[in-house]
């Protein structure tokens, strides 16, 4: 998310935002933390679907192999 998204989606919102305001300080840092949020639950939803296939014992090392790397790049995100 780059800072014409941040401002963009805080017009929307219906959010005050002034050209005085370094990039909408503590809205740009709240959108991060959800951002941040989000990934993880997102990437946890990988790491469960994974966990639930080792449980069965007919695992599927190709298909868990793509999970598991859904989950890494879901969460190498926050470091772009």
């Amino acid at each position: 998310m780059d800072r014409e998204e941040i401002i963009r989606m805080a017009r929307e919102a219906g959010l005050a935002y002034g050209s005085d305001e370094k990039p909408l300080g503590s809205v740009t840092r709240f959108a991060a933390l959800v951002a941040a949020h989000e990934r993880e639950a997102c990437a946890k939803v990988c790491d469960e679907k994974v966990d639930a296939e080792y449980k069965t014992g007919k695992v599927d090392h190709n298909e868990m192999a793509w999970t598991q790397a859904c989950a890494i790049a879901i969460r190498a995100r926050s470091k772009q």
